[in-house]
């Protein structure tokens, strides 16, 4: 094969992979990613080890969820403060000041820890405060890098965002069991800590962020006047509407350890990777992301993304459901490899969809909206992304409890892609978004 020959196939490979553009357009952007990234595994590691802790000290499973409940109300209550203080104040500024709340949480939980503190209330309680922080956070990033790039290379920006995010899901809660096994919690505890620092480094290069247009006043005013703003943006309100109808339709990871301990076999080991084959898939999907950032109806992708997601969650079940059929109860320490390969590569593919779709979405979100609103927006999107799940995870421990194991997942899944092929005949707006004219 001549050089000539080979060239256009090594081109067509690297247009495949993940366009890294914009670490090289702005080198600010890049010190926030890898910031950032360096940050989120650390996060990981603290949310693996909380449930961890609480469990060891309480041995109640009933215990570990109330984790979530404690953090649940302070992050839809820091999706909207957050956005308000991002469109009022300087954003670098208000990450600054969220990253020492958040880093506060983290090191106070280490020194309690080390004190051998066994009331679970102070872990509740510092889990909701880095929780809303991390919110908050989010919001305030989510507006700043539409600051740093131009609008067309956000769609690779969101995809390298996919990979930091992929990376910290697949390794943070593998590093959490080998440190918490090796050293214990307060160390694994004090390595989030140190981790953390890369959200320091990534937000205090950054230059002012100002919001565009005159300061906007702090208060109740603030937040009504964004969801004022929704009501006229409905390319914007169609992206929050078809997550919210994925994440609570097709959120089945609550049916995992049942699942892993009487359906596939291999317990904890098999709920371990029934949770990374999503995460890996998401990181797949962004590794080979070079493609996306050419694709203009960007709101056509959303919906058939989902629907795709939709019917891997249904192949999911599919998978509980023949072997369930097949096998009867089984026992958790005798796992059923095939069953257990086929329903990981049915979460990876879901895991995949979820994640070009959350391009296209986090792409709209930051193109179509005025950086006047664009801090709220994110906030209310964050609301939205924090709220969804936990919806989900009440959807499928009652249908699991009145049906079956397999019917979250099937049944969900049935009913995403039927909603998706309703929406994609009905809303014609958003399915005919264009990418180089965005509109809100």
């Amino acid at each position: 094969m001549t050089e000539d020959q080979a060239s256009p196939r090594r081109r067509s490979v690297r247009a495949l992979l993940v366009d890294t553009t914009p670490l090289r357009h702005s080198p600010a952007f890049a010190r926030l990613w890898v910031g950032t990234s360096v940050a989120q595994i650390g996060a990981q590691i603290t949310i693996v080890t909380v449930g961890l802790h609480i469990y060891a000290i309480t041995q109640s499973t009933l215990a570990v969820s109330f984790v979530a409940l404690w953090a649940i109300g302070p992050m839809i209550l820091a999706g909207f403060i957050g956005g308000a203080l991002a469109d009022a104040f300087d954003r670098r500024t208000v990450a600054l000041v969220t990253a020492c709340t958040a880093w506060g949480s983290i090191g106070t939980m280490t020194t309690i820890a080390f004190l051998d503190v066994s009331a679970t209330w102070p872990y509740y309680a510092l889990a909701a405060v880095n929780a809303a922080s991390a919110t908050i956070m989010g919001a305030t990033r989510g507006a700043i890098v539409p600051q740093l790039l131009p609008a067309q290379l956000l769609p690779a920006a969101a995809a390298l965002t996919g990979i930091s995010m992929g990376l910290a899901v697949t390794v943070g809660p593998a590093t959490a069991g080998l440190l918490v096994a090796a050293v214990g919690y307060p160390w694994t505890y004090l390595a989030d800590a140190v981790l953390f620092v890369g959200a320091f480094l990534g937000v205090a290069s950054l230059p002012r962020m100002r919001p565009a247009g005159s300061r906007k006043r702090l208060g109740l005013g603030s937040v009504l006047a964004s969801l004022k703003f929704l009501k006229t943006a409905p390319n914007v309100r169609a992206t929050f509407v078809w997550d919210f109808i994925a994440t609570t339709l097709g959120n089945p990871k609550a049916v995992f350890p049942a699942a892993g301990a009487l359906v596939l076999g291999g317990g904890a080991v098999t709920v371990g990777a029934l949770t990374a084959a999503f995460a890996v898939g998401a990181l797949t999907s962004s590794l080979l992301s070079g493609t996306l950032g050419r694709v203009r109806r960007q709101g056509r992708a959303i919906t058939y993304a989902i629907a795709v997601f939709g019917v891997c969650n249904a192949l999911f079940g599919i998978v509980l459901l023949v072997t369930q059929l097949t096998n009867g109860a089984h026992d958790a320490g005798d796992p059923l490899v095939p069953a257990i390969t086929l329903a990981a590569l049915a979460l990876a593919g879901a895991g995949a969809a979820d994640n070009v779709s959350s391009v296209f979405r986090s792409t709209i979100l930051q193109t179509a909206v005025p950086d006047e609103v664009r801090g709220r927006m994110q906030g209310l999107y964050y609301v939205v992304v924090a709220g969804g799940p936990r919806v989900g995870d009440l959807y499928a421990g009652a249908v699991a409890t009145a049906i079956a194991l397999w019917a979250p997942a099937l049944l969900g899944g049935i009913v995403v892609v039927g909603v998706m092929l309703v929406l994609a005949r009905t809303a014609h707006g958003f399915m005919h978004y264009d990418a180089r004219h965005p509109s809100p």
